[in-house]
């Protein structure tokens, strides 16, 4: 059975306003086209869904079973459309952890100014690619290299490398800078899905911190803040996600931290020179 959408929206504005006379404006045709698109669609169903009456028509008792089936089907063709509508006037940009850290605002604010056809939606998702190969949005952002030939990618900035550990830490609360070396001596909380830190990361020094794995930032936080073990992150977590208890700082021999813009290499979305073009000129500030 091939029904269309046509049908089937002729079908409830007619069961809505109880005549085919009255659904006929709403639906911009004639009540003749009413009359004749009902009937191919029952037809098609091989039954009576609209019993017709000297002023008007009811819905027969097959009618009422699919009536609420046939708004269902409405409602989602329009999400649909709007969800296509909206890949032109939406650019969504997916993060894992932290976005921009404090580039994140002055993003919004300056892209807003320059882009009134063009919307710039912010998505958080915990995956490698920050919701770009589950289709949750049209570019990323990114701090681990993404090798995979699908996607094309470009660098927009460093970050400096930050520790973060409990504010009540007897061994650290007082200092202003650490160093790799010393962060080797404690247990490491890490997300090795998307975080930055890999235990790669102490390769030729003399120990190997013990390591903790989490699942996202905010578990990532938690352990760190019931002192559970310290974590390195890049300086934009320190930005978006300050919390109580917990202190970051710096880690002076720590390697900087790429932050990268991701898209589908055959699918470069609308606006997409102009966020990188901005991004970087943001970094390029710091």
């Amino acid at each position: 059975m091939d029904l269309s959408l046509r049908e089937i929206r002729f079908f409830v504005a007619a069961a809505e306003t109880g005549s085919f006379t009255d659904a006929a404006p709403q639906l911009h045709v004639s009540q003749a086209a009413v009359s004749r698109t009902i009937a191919n669609l029952e037809k098609a169903a091989g039954s009576k869904l609209l019993r017709r009456l000297p002023r008007g028509c009811e819905l027969t008792g097959v009618g009422q079973q699919i009536l609420p089936h046939a708004r269902r089907v409405l409602a989602e063709a329009e999400r649909l459309r709007e969800v296509l509508a909206s890949q032109h006037s939406t650019l969504r940009l997916g993060y894992a952890w932290s976005a921009l850290g404090s580039h994140t605002v002055p993003l919004q604010r300056e892209w807003a100014k320059k882009h009134q056809d063009i919307a710039l939606e912010l998505i958080r998702y915990n995956s490698p690619t920050s919701g770009l190969a589950e289709g949750l949005c049209d570019a990323a952002i990114v701090r681990i290299p993404v090798n995979d030939k699908r996607f094309d990618s470009v660098v927009v900035g460093l970050e400096r490398r930050l520790v973060a550990f409990a504010s009540d830490d007897l061994l650290w609360s007082q200092r202003e800078r650490v160093t790799m070396g010393e962060i080797a001596e404690r247990t490491v909380i890490i997300d090795p899905r998307t975080g930055t830190t890999n235990i790669q990361l102490w390769s030729g020094l003399e120990y190997t911190p013990k390591v903790i794995e989490s699942n996202d930032v905010d578990s990532w936080l938690d352990a760190i803040a019931a002192g559970q073990g310290v974590g390195t992150t890049a300086e934009a977590t320190a930005h978006h996600h300050p919390r109580p208890g917990i202190s970051y700082r710096p880690i002076t021999d720590g390697p900087r931290i790429p932050v990268r813009l991701v898209w589908w290499h055959d699918e470069q979305p609308a606006g997409l020179n102009d966020l990188i073009g901005t991004v970087t000129q943001l970094y390029a500030s710091d």
